[in-house]
């Protein structure tokens, strides 16, 4: 990619555009949004944009392929039978460019027709408003701001031809997500969740080909899609596992339905909706249960929906009711009751799930005489968006492996990790030291430490990592007879010299007075 004498990014033309330069364009549009509205926004009308734009090149492609291959041009351009999503002319990228007045009203049409005329993106798009007053502005701002956005994605290439790797797309919206995360600050944690984060509970439930797997409280996906990438570098079919998801927020939700879609995942349920209080995977009446459930909740949610709990349906909460203003257990709760005979958990929670006492006490006992604790896991601080805090990523199994019955693996992953200026990360080996502690489920120096039940118990069923692995460097054990003989010989040697600089001072006539 080239830059102009205007100092715009410049796509090639005479080569298919690669990863990193549509990365550095689809980036660049932020820069038109800059100072016009809040960084945290940002998203939500470049992701829509990219995605209008994916779709319309992908149908005009289709379209003029099934023309050159000699079908009629009015059953190529208008048939949806044709086409993996219809995009009708009012939501053709063709027609969007040439609007100059009023591009809000465009957009939103465009939108609303493309979810009318296919049903896998229904509620998609309509949680983004073009016309927002509150983010962009009078009639005049927003048709100046949402022009220029659609001039530069207008010169953007999306067919599958112009592409130089056929998942690029879904790669770069993952980085879209990542920067626009980091950009956000604190409010990108209600999206996001580090992608090395990601990589190490993923790498320790080791998900497989033919499972099924679900996040509840899905965010963007991205955890969804890092297992269907381990199940692929592991040499399994990624195709050949079911994802399912639940997310709260709707703009949040949109995203990750886009994330699905542009990572070729139409199949992919994520429902709409509250977890705790309006669980959406059912069937029959019955919560769906799942081979691995992942999640990264948020940390001690308050008002999280004590008050449905004790009536829970679903039976969710017999280990007992979280306080009120705490939600982290009901999530881990929720969690435990979807995962089936044969199947495990990973879910990153606030250190204080580990230790409080009173009804999480009471919750945290129960779970660990029915031997459901695998591993605990402790991570560095300062890793997440929005929160310095430390946290923890429990590892819970139905079905305990052979030799890891009545035992927990404790895991102190809390000193490896790279210092950055605002937040910290995980190194690529500081996620394989975690996986692979975990599958060797052994004692490691001042790393690691398999714990028999018993002992936790003893220790009041508190799962502090720092009570069962000792970190603390081994003392220098000090000679004193030996410290004090090099003390006296090091007052000689400096009595010696004074003595000698001193007698220098004398000859050149400064002796003491």
């Amino acid at each position: 990619m080239v830059t102009n004498d205007s100092g715009q990014d410049e796509l090639p033309r005479d080569r298919k555009l690669t990863v990193a330069e549509l990365e550095k364009y689809l980036w660049s549009a932020a820069d038109i949004l800059r100072g016009s509205i809040d960084s945290s926004d940002y998203k939500s009308f470049i992701f829509g944009l990219m995605f209008l734009k994916r779709l319309s090149d992908r149908f005009e492609e289709e379209a003029e392929k099934l023309v050159a291959e000699g079908e009629d041009p009015e059953v190529a351009w208008e048939d949806r039978d044709y086409h993996q999503f219809f995009v009708p002319p009012q939501a053709r990228w063709s027609n969007l460019q040439q609007q100059s007045t009023d591009v809000g009203t465009a957009l939103n049409t465009a939108c609303a027709k493309l979810e009318e005329e296919n049903d896998a993106l229904e509620g998609v798009l309509l949680g983004i408003d073009y016309n927002d007053p509150n983010r962009l502005g009078d009639t005049k701002n927003r048709d100046s701001v949402l022009g220029r956005l659609v001039q530069h994605f207008s010169k953007l290439r999306l067919r599958n031809s112009e592409l130089e790797q056929p998942d690029m797309l879904g790669r770069a919206y993952e980085y879209l997500i990542e920067k626009f995360a980091d950009d956000a600050g604190k409010k990108g944690g209600e999206f996001y969740t580090p992608h090395k984060v990601v990589e190490a509970i993923v790498a320790v439930l080791a998900p497989g080909e033919g499972m099924r797997i679900c996040d509840p409280t899905c965010g963007s996906g991205g955890m969804l899609i890092q297992c269907t990438k381990y199940i692929q570098a592991h040499g399994g079919n990624p195709q050949n596992v079911t994802l399912h998801g639940q997310e709260k927020n709707l703009g949040t939700w949109g995203i990750c339905k886009m994330n699905m879609l542009l990572h070729e995942r139409p199949s992919t349920r994520i429902e709409k909706g509250d977890t705790i209080r309006e669980p959406k995977l059912v069937e029959g009446g019955e919560l769906i249960l799942y081979d691995r459930v992942i999640a990264n909740p948020p940390f001690s949610l308050d008002q999280w929906g004590q008050e449905v709990a004790e009536g829970d349906r679903y039976g969710r909460f017999r280990f007992g009711v979280p306080p009120k203003g705490k939600g982290d257990l009901a999530f881990v709760q929720h969690m435990l009751a979807t995962v089936n005979a044969e199947g495990k958990m990973g879910v990153v929670m606030p250190h204080g799930v580990l230790f409080r006492g009173a009804s999480e006490g009471r919750i945290r006992e129960a779970i660990l005489r029915e031997d459901l604790f695998e591993a605990v896991i402790g991570l560095p601080p300062n890793l997440f968006y929005g929160t310095g805090i430390p946290a923890a990523i429990l590892v819970l199994a139905r079905k305990r492996a052979k030799g890891r019955e009545g035992k927990v693996l404790f895991i102190d992953a809390s000193r490896e990790f790279k210092e950055g200026s605002n937040q910290n990360y995980l190194r690529d080996r500081d996620v394989e030291k975690i996986a692979k502690t975990y599958q060797a489920y052994a004692d490691v120096e001042k790393y690691a430490r398999v714990v028999e039940l018993a002992e936790i118990e003893k220790n009041d069923w508190n799962l502090n990592i720092s009570r069962y692995v000792d970190t603390a460097e081994a003392e220098v054990k000090v000679d004193l007879g030996k410290a004090v003989a090099r003390l006296r010989e090091l007052e000689r040697e400096r009595g010696e010299a004074e003595g000698r600089m001193n007698a220098f001072l004398e000859e050149l006539g400064y002796g003491l007075a």
